[in-house]
């Protein structure tokens, strides 16, 4: 690891709670340079949804390749791009009934997430955008100003300009309504909050703790947004592309949001984002959102074959059936291990065990799982929830592996407590 620690950046992350020098993937493993195999159950951060070189798009990659496909094209229209846009059209928009036009951003979520705020600000003539509690949407400038987390903010970077706050669902306890809480603010032309361009939230908050957000709150936000004629952005950047068993994770609130984000598992694993807009949103003068890295065609490829996963039910159906065992197998560790108080929190195949009632445990239960052998993340503010984001595609026998190796390390560490309390008191 010593060149990593010499030549590359402190700002490194994942690195440090994942100290291994990786070399092969294959769905849902990982081998280090020592051949070492891991389960993974981090999946890129949800960027890799359909497992780690994934047989079919590996080979339809491979072939593109080889027959000299275009690789970079800016904006100009190719082959890659046609396929990629009928696809989306026929599997995913058509089936669902969604009318949407797709640009093309640059190559990450906050890319996406710029390009739907400036957006929103052109249209509506206003500059203000609402934003949730523990709500993340990446950390360029305009991204950071509507994500939560300080951790990530600092009022040197004036990254809160024409953005405000407000509790999402379940952030003031269950007795109190959050929609109805904004509605005031937004009615009442002294709150100090300006009436907005565009509301941007998570369906299922992903970074702030496996926030899951009601279908009934889901609806009163939209109905909310029209009222008072805001446009309502989906951040499904990490929760989209099957996540929470569906493709969009608002389809189970039956929303038709004005814009949706989209990156992450879109491109198959590769670099790509995309905004969805309502056509009569789209009102960019050629050229006037612009950048170099907006048509990467090798992620076209991937994700024209990747989206032949949603070609009918089976795949969702398979998400269903996965998700219910981490459902039942995590509520079973919950029950195991009572002295933590751990709250259970998720949808489909994203699950959080929120250990905030014992400081750092998390963390704790993070390196022993990956001291033998599974790759898991933390989320929430403080770090306080172990995050579970297999691959989809992930074997049911991996999957049960993988939760096993978590329900041991809790028992290990809590093991491992016990006798040192002994020791203290003998």
């Amino acid at each position: 690891m010593r060149i990593f620690e010499q030549l590359e950046s402190e700002v490194r992350g994942y690195v440090r709670a994942f100290p291994a020098v990786f070399d092969v993937a294959r769905g849902s493993h990982l081998y280090d340079e020592h051949d070492n195999r891991y389960i993974d159950f981090f999946a890129g951060a949800g960027t890799l949804n359909y497992g780690h070189n994934n047989p079919a798009i590996s080979q339809a990659l491979i072939a593109y390749l080889q027959r000299d496909g275009i690789v970079h094209a800016l904006d100009k229209a190719t082959v890659a791009k046609k396929n990629f846009l009928q696809k989306f059209q026929d599997t995913i928009l058509a089936r669902r009934n969604l009318n949407y036009k797709v640009q093309f951003t640059g190559p990450t979520g906050t890319n996406a997430v710029e390009t739907a705020l400036k957006l929103a600000r052109m249209v509506k003539k206003r500059s203000n955008v609402i934003a949730f509690t523990n709500g993340y949407h990446g950390l360029t400038m305009g991204s950071l100003a509507v994500t939560g987390n300080d951790f990530y903010r600092d009022e040197s970077y004036g990254a809160r300009n024409n953005a405000d706050s407000v509790p999402y669902d379940g952030y003031l306890g269950p007795d109190t309504d959050t929609i109805a809480y904004l509605r005031k603010f937004l009615a009442d032309g002294s709150s100090g909050i300006d009436l907005p361009a565009a509301i941007i939230v998570e369906t299922v908050q992903g970074e702030g703790g496996i926030n899951v957000a009601s279908i009934e709150w889901l609806q009163q936000l939209e109905a909310l947004c029209r009222e008072f004629d805001i446009l309502l952005i989906i951040d499904d950047i990490q929760m989209g592309n099957g996540r929470t068993g569906t493709f969009f994770s608002f389809e189970r609130a039956g929303l038709k949001p004005d814009m949706v984000t989209l990156s992450k598992s879109i491109g198959g694993g590769l670099p790509m984002a995309i905004l969805l807009m309502r056509p009569e949103l789209d009102q960019w003068r050629p050229g006037e959102h612009t950048g170099t890295f907006r048509g990467n065609n090798l992620a076209f490829v991937a994700a024209t074959e990747a989206l032949g996963y949603w070609d009918n039910d089976d795949f969702a159906t398979g998400v269903q059936y996965k998700g219910e065992i981490m459902r039942e197998e995590l509520e079973r560790i919950v029950a195991k291990y009572p002295q933590l108080a751990i709250e259970l929190r998720g949808i489909g195949m994203v699950w959080g065990l929120d250990m905030g009632q014992r400081p750092g445990f998390a963390a704790e239960v993070s390196a022993e799982a990956f001291a033998n052998k599974l790759v898991i993340e933390l989320a929430g503010a403080e770090d306080n929830v172990v995050k579970f984001l297999p691959a989809l595609t992930i074997e049911e026998e991996v999957l049960r592996e993988g939760l096993a190796i978590v329900d041991a390390a809790i028992g290990n560490l809590l093991a491992r407590s016990e006798e040192a309390r002994r020791g203290v008191v003998a």
